[in-house]
């Protein structure tokens, strides 16, 4: 990675104490621009000796006073990778989530990424034919396929700013190699590619087949592979690069597991969620952060 090229890209997407929100950064690795963003999957090692496994981009903040730039991430491996090795029980297309979310540096993010990671393992989405593709960008459905995207795989925010920028670098799909779905999901998947494998491939962006389950490749390589499980992955204990809860790096440990997800009605200050006011984020950013701080006994501050 080039020193001093991590930026965020797009708005800030929320505050808590010291800590401000984003959608997405961008850095320069060998060469060549990149941007993730939330919702992102994309193939990272965390240790030279470790092998490839897929991470999802679910958090991105700055600790204003340490001026720190991290990221939360959720991470998936093969099931022959995990210690209890894969079993006759495991699909072919799935892979099994560490039981702790991992929070690093940006910069220990990036150097974890693998461009080329030569991955083979999954189902090839359906492709999309070059000459939807062009019609595509020619009817405006580009921009209305990101936004019901937007919706239903990056948690509703808003994400026009960060895909214009993604536009500009000719980099539209790139956080899209790689798919991990619910199972649930990936069933659905494939009952949608059955009913339409003698159906032409424009149907894949068509409003109802996305409601049912299917997906747009607009990439044309993307794999598709599904989780069920979870595991507990000790080397990640001893990994120097994560950091403690909320950015105080140093620590070797993660976020514990095992605490159970409520989403709290009121802050301490007595009020409600204004998920309905103009000043809100979109009401889905805000079960995510507001999930984040209450495993930690802590409550996410809305502005007024």
């Amino acid at each position: 990675m080039e020193p001093n090229s991590l930026k965020w890209v797009g708005s800030s997407c929320g505050l808590h104490g010291p800590y401000i929100f984003y959608k997405a950064f961008k850095f320069n690795r060998d060469g060549k621009l990149r941007i993730l963003s939330l919702g992102d999957f994309f193939f990272v090692r965390c240790k030279a000796e470790d092998p490839i496994c897929i991470a999802e981009l679910q958090l991105l903040w700055e600790e204003r006073t340490s001026k720190q730039l991290l990221s939360s991430s959720k991470l998936y491996f093969l099931p022959e990778d995990t210690p209890q090795g894969r079993t006759v029980t495991h699909g072919e297309h799935e892979v099994i989530a560490v039981s702790e979310k991992v929070i690093v540096r940006l910069e220990d993010l990036v150097k974890w990424t693998v461009p080329d990671s030569g991955w083979a393992h999954g189902l090839k989405a359906e492709p999309l034919k070059p000459s939807v593709l062009r019609e595509l960008g020619t009817n405006g459905r580009r921009e209305a396929l990101h936004r019901y995207r937007e919706s239903t795989l990056t948690s509703g925010l808003n994400f026009k700013d960060v895909q214009r920028e993604r536009a500009q670098l000719g980099q539209e799909e790139d956080g899209r190699k790689v798919l991990v779905l619910s199972y649930p999901q990936y069933c659905r998947y494939r009952s949608v590619l059955a009913r339409l494998s003698e159906q032409p491939s424009s149907l894949l962006i068509d409003h109802t087949v996305l409601a049912l389950g299917g997906i747009a490749a607009l990439g044309g390589a993307t794999m598709i592979l599904y989780c069920r499980d979870t595991f507990d992955n000790p080397t990640l204990l001893k990994n120097e690069s994560i950091c403690d809860e909320f950015g105080e790096c140093g620590s070797t440990r993660v976020i514990p597991k095992n605490i159970k997800y409520q989403i709290p009605q009121k802050c301490n200050t007595g009020k409600t969620p204004p998920y309905n006011s103009p000043q809100s984020f979109d009401h889905v950013i805000l079960v995510i952060l507001t999930r984040f701080f209450a495993e930690n006994g802590q409550c996410l501050h809305f502005p007024t």
